[in-house]
């Protein structure tokens, strides 16, 4: 971790120029006392760190100390920072290395094809926190106490206990051999099987997890792209409460974020858009389209659209008339 933490900070200082020991230490993470430490040890080694003193002071490196990666010209490099903009790393706890990484691409760039970068990556942004309507569109917070072993268990073969909390299900422990991770539309799936069962589990869900060390039982390769098709169509097959819908395009994303899955789609005139979609039954169907107002109109099941009127004329009737204001 050291070796790691001293090769940033020559980068950072290679980017950025002078830096002062509060700079480096919110950007590393660390106290400034470990900085101090760091800056000893790079000096010890031959790195030409050295200090100004005085108010402006800070620490820099020699100029022209640095090396350079050919290979990547300025788009290439321009489309991982980009990347790394859209919280890439977040959605396995990566965030730290990704940041790392990086730095590092961004410092081996020959100084022509630095030029303007960061310049350029301030002008695109890839998936932002909230929509033009300040709507939210984060992923799901899960703590790196967690995903850490449940990662590490994924890359190293390694069987996984965790603690899982399935739908209306309490808790309990399940020992699991994990295949890969997966993320969709902001969540994050562990492909794994148990007993030699297909097994898919909600990272959000699990509330424990324990890396083991015996060897997990699994294929030595894997197609991800193609297990997690087929784990969606089983899942689909067993969870599945179908609706036929048109719904108006500005409220398709929130629609999108109810139903469990999207069967087919087709663009329609004046801005509709007409949907096959699955809910996990009539109960979430109601909910969810009731959430769409009037900017939806289920085309099917009947039963979907009469529970609906019957709801819409309950309140057209409760606000026909005056408030009753109880005194």
């Amino acid at each position: 971790m050291r070796a790691d933490r001293l090769v940033s900070m020559v980068l950072l200082l290679r980017q950025r120029g002078r830096m002062t020991a509060g700079e480096l230490a919110r950007e590393l993470e660390v106290s400034q006392r470990t900085v101090l430490r760091d800056v000893d040890a790079l000096s010890t080694s031959g790195v030409p760190v050295y200090a100004d003193r005085g108010r402006l002071g800070g620490f820099s490196l020699l100029p022209g100390f640095r090396g350079e990666l050919t290979g990547l010209n300025h788009d290439e490099a321009l489309a991982l920072l980009t990347a790394g903009s859209s919280g890439g790393g977040q959605l396995f706890g990566l965030d730290g290395a990704l940041a790392s990484a990086l730095r590092k691409v961004v410092d081996a760039l020959p100084e022509s094809n630095q030029s303007g970068l960061g310049a350029a990556a301030q002008r695109l942004l890839a998936e932002p926190a909230t929509d033009l309507l300040s709507r939210r569109t984060e992923g799901e917070d899960i703590p790196s106490a967690l995903l850490r072993p449940v990662r590490e268990a994924v890359l190293a073969g390694k069987r996984l206990q965790i603690e899982y909390a399935a739908p209306a299900a309490p808790a309990a422990s399940r020992t699991v051999d994990p295949i890969g991770l997966v993320t969709v539309r902001g969540r994050t799936y562990l492909l794994a099987t148990r007993d030699g069962a297909e097994r898919t589990y909600r990272l959000s869900r699990i509330l424990r997890a324990e890396r083991l060390p015996e060897s997990a039982q699994r294929p030595a390769r894997v197609d991800l792209d193609q297990l997690w098709a087929r784990r969606c169509a089983q899942f689909l097959a067993d969870h599945d409460f179908p609706v036929v819908l048109r719904v108006r395009r500005p409220r398709l994303s929130e629609l999108l974020d109810m139903a469990r899955a999207v069967r087919a789609e087709e663009s329609e005139l004046d801005h509709w858009v007409r949907l096959e979609v699955s809910f996990e039954d009539e109960r979430h169907a109601v909910w969810a389209i009731w959430q769409l107002g009037d900017d939806a109109d289920v085309l099917s099941p009947v039963s979907v659209r009469d529970i609906l009127r019957q709801r819409a004329a309950r309140l057209v009737t409760r606000y026909a008339g005056p408030a009753d204001r109880a005194e």
